[in-house]
């Protein structure tokens, strides 16, 4: 997958595709990702990239010109994939939608900053706007990060492990099981004996019961969407019956 974030702060991003195993998907070849600086295609004498808003009000505003032409030249006609701009007013970003991003062969990442963008770029040239949820940060940059990471770990060799990803919290639609590792014993806490016995089904049973449980405490409106099988519905009869004695 090839990934084009256009910022005024590529600064920002690049030490986090340089470290971990983000820097290690791209080292390897499994995503591509290409830092746009937006301020060279300004129009203006100073290069500058915001002005202050029509109507009046505080702060200042991205200008259309060098987002479009930044677009344009990066994400034009031929682009194969969803181009995106970073804003708190957008569609949340979810497990899923990060599913179905991984599929596309492309991906723009606009970051927005000060008060916003020209509604005129969004219109022009932005797909869609997406937000990580119900804050607000002092740019895209950090947004973008988040997207890039979710959704570069779906792609197929970056985690080493198809399995990882599709074991984890949100992937089910269930928050995750509690993991364990060495020591079996550790300031008299214990790993759970049915995670020694070997018995995978039972194993597999109880780490389901657990995620199921989690969600039930932590999350519940997620049970809303998650298909439950006859086991799960038994274990959250006794589950709910259970709470409602304590």
């Amino acid at each position: 997958m090839r990934i084009k974030v256009l910022t005024i702060f590529p600064e920002m991003i690049r030490p986090m595709l340089e470290a971990s195993i983000l820097g290690r998907a791209i080292d390897a070849g499994f995503i591509e990702v290409e830092l746009i600086d937006i301020r060279p295609f300004s129009e203006l004498k100073h290069k500058n990239t915001d002005d202050y808003p029509f109507g009046g009000g505080p702060g200042m505003v991205m200008l259309a010109q060098p987002i479009v032409d930044a677009v344009e030249s990066c994400a034009g006609e031929g682009f194969r994939g969803k181009r995106l701009y970073l804003s708190p007013r957008g569609k949340t970003f979810t497990q899923a939608m990060a599913e179905e991003l991984s599929k596309d062969e492309e991906l723009l990442l606009l970051c927005g900053h000060y008060e916003g963008v020209d509604q005129r770029a969004i219109d022009l040239v932005i797909d869609e706007e997406v937000s990580i949820g119900d804050y607000v940060l002092t740019g895209g940059e950090l947004g973008a990060l988040v997207i890039i990471d979710a959704v570069a770990r779906l792609i197929p060799g970056v985690l080493g492990s198809d399995e990882s990803s599709e074991d984890e919290s949100f992937s089910s639609g269930l928050l995750e099981y509690p993991q364990y590792t060495r020591p079996r014993e550790y300031r008299g806490l214990a790993v759970p004996d049915i995670l020694l016995s070997g018995d995978h089904a039972k194993i597999a049973r109880w780490r389901r019961d657990r995620a199921l449980e989690l969600t039930y405490e932590r999350r519940p409106e997620l049970l809303e969407k998650v298909e439950l099988d006859k086991k799960d519905r038994l274990f959250m009869q006794a589950l709910r019956e259970k709470k409602s004695a304590e």
